[in-house]
This record gives C-alpha cells, sequence and structure tokens, in this order.
C-alpha cells in the first residue's frame, strides 16, 4: 500500500464515528459534520434541485448539467452510498459534479427514501422510479434515452444493481449500463474480506451488520429476494454492460468480484477495475489522489459504455 493511502486511510478510520453505537438520527449527524466543503463548484453550469412523483412520497432529485451546448446528451441516473441509512444530495455532491464534467452527462442524483424509517425494499422502489422518471423525460433533460446509465456507490450500488434487474423483470427500458462502485450485494458477513477487514480499513464488519439490520428491519428478505440481494436473482442473463469498481482493503471487496463474477457467467460485458492497496469509499474522496486517478478510469469506462 501506498504510504501517503496508508497515512490517509488510518487518520479515516480513526475518526469514523462507530455508527453501530448510534441511532440513525445521531450517525448522520455525525457523518454530516464531517462532510468536506465542495470545491468544484464551476465543474457544471447547473445544479438543480427538484421533486418527482415516487411510490411512496416524492422524491428530491438534483439535476446536475454540464457546461456547454448539445442537442442530446447522455445522462447518469446516480445513487448515494450510505448504508442505506446516512448521506443525501450533499453528501455526493462534488463527485456528481466531476462525474458530470467529465463524462460529458446530464447527472441525476437521487436522494432515496432511508432506513430505518423506510425499510427495505424503499429505497429500491424510489431509485427504480427516478430511473423511468428519467427515461420518461429524457426530452426535457436534454438527453437521449437510450444512452442512461445507472450508478452508485456502496448501498448505492446495490441500488443500481436492483434497478438493473427490475427494468429487465418489468420488461421495461434498460440502462444503456450499471456502474457499481464496491457495491453492498449480500448481507453475508463470513466472506474472505469480511474476514479480513473486519476492522481497522475504515468500513466496519460491525458497521455493514448495523447497516444491514437498519435496511432489511429484521432478519428476512423481502420476496422477490433479489430487490435486496442483486445476487439472488434467478438469472442475470440480459442485464447491461456493467463497471464493477472493488477496493482491495473493503469488507465488501468478496461480494462485489463474486457478483462481477455472476455477470460474466451470464454473458453480460463486464469490466471489473479492482483497487488492491485502497479501502471502502476511496473513489468519493476527492482530494485522495489514488482516488483521482480511479476517476479518470472511471470516468472513461462511463463515457465507453455510452459512446453513440
Amino acid at each position: 500500500m501506498d504510504d501517503g493511502v496508508a497515512t490517509f486511510m488510518r487518520a479515516m478510520d480513526d475518526g469514523f464515528p462507530a455508527v453501530e453505537t448510534m441511532s440513525a438520527p445521531e450517525a448522520r449527524a455525525m457523518i454530516a459534520a464531517r462532510r468536506l466543503p465542495v470545491e468544484n463548484l464551476d465543474d457544471v453550469a447547473s445544479a438543480e434541485d427538484r421533486v418527482i412523483a415516487g411510490p411512496g412520497s416524492e422524491i428530491p432529485v438534483r439535476i446536475y448539467r454540464p457546461h456547454g451546448h448539445c442537442e442530446t446528451r447522455p445522462a447518469v441516473v446516480f445513487c448515494h452510498g450510505g448504508g442505506f441509512v446516512l448521506c443525501d444530495l450533499d453528501s455526493h455532491d462534488s463527485f456528481c459534479r466531476a462525474m458530470a464534467r467529465h463524462t460529458d452527462s446530464v447527472v441525476v442524483s437521487v436522494d432515496y427514501r432511508l432506513a430505518p424509517e423506510h425499510p427495505a425494499p424503499a429505497a429500491a422502489q424510489d431509485v427504480y422510479s427516478a430511473f423511468c422518471w428519467a427515461i420518461v423525460n429524457a426530452s426535457e433533460l436534454g438527453v437521449d434515452p437510450v444512452r442512461i446509465l445507472i450508478a452508485g456507490d456502496s448501498a448505492g450500488g446495490n441500488l443500481a444493481a436492483v434497478t438493473a434487474l427490475q427494468c429487465r423483470e418489468h420488461d421495461g427500458p434498460v440502462p444503456a449500463g450499471q456502474v457499481l462502485i464496491y457495491p453492498v450485494i449480500e448481507p453475508n458477513f463470513g466472506t474472505s474480506s469480511y474476514r479480513a477487514y473486519a476492522r481497522g480499513f475504515v468500513n466496519t464488519r460491525a458497521a455493514m451488520q448495523w447497516y444491514w439490520q437498519q435496511y432489511l428491519g429484521g432478519s428476512s428478505l423481502p420476496v422477490p429476494a433479489y430487490t435486496v440481494a442483486p445476487s439472488r436473482a434467478t438469472s442475470h442473463a440480459g442485464l447491461p454492460p456493467a463497471v464493477v469498481v472493488t477496493a482491495g482493503l473493503d469488507v465488501v471487496r468478496s461480494e462485489g468480484v463474486s457478483y462481477a463474477d455472476l455477470l460474466a457467467a451470464a454473458k453480460v460485458p463486464v469490466v471489473h477495475r479492482d483497487y488492491p492497496g485502497l479501502f471502502h469509499g476511496f473513489m468519493t474522496i476527492m482530494p485522495l489522489a489514488a482516488g483521482a486517478s480511479a476517476r479518470e478510469l472511471l470516468w472513461a469506462d462511463m463515457r465507453a459504455l455510452v459512446a453513440s
């Protein structure tokens, strides 16, 4: 591991709150207090907050539009991470601005309902609804409806993968691609990466167990199970091409690798980018130099998915 990354990770780990000892509101307040200021406001021409209709209530979204004129751009419907419990439009604002700029895409960031107030599969229902909204409103957004990606990091990666499955199951428009950044896939805490990186690497086994408890609201998965655990789908054939990012020092690495393999076995085109010396969350930490290098590859992979 790079010395600078190791130092950064240790500082992150030492200062990261033990969310499993808190209530959800307490954890949200603690995380929000640690938020870095947004320093790339000028990456986009505009960032518009709106609300759209959802299955349970209105869904806040933030729409980022790149600079320059273009008749029809690609788009990305983005789901933020945060263990299904934490974070919001502001927590991933800087990352979404950079994404819009470097992929020349309209980005629709989704403020889906959070657990435990709204247990599974509420978040997945909201994201699927937001994706469908983007398809229906493509003309207003100035985007090409056949070049819309679904993307997310961590728990958002779960929601992106589930949305791709829901689109196929509902026999409707499917994303041009699914971008899964160190995705949370399964409530299985006995994998090799959970054993190796249970603590000391920012995201912990105890925190992940707590996140899943909040999201599931109990021990059982809803029916169908794939709406919470995308690996549980009976088939993964016919899903859109995927970019899967995993971090080597991450409790959820094993499930991310397994899901990439599952997609590939179903003959879904997959680009898997694994970063052995990096930790969960690195991609959205804008000051981290190693994250900047990985983002450059990610932007290129995303541009390839929507190349006309």
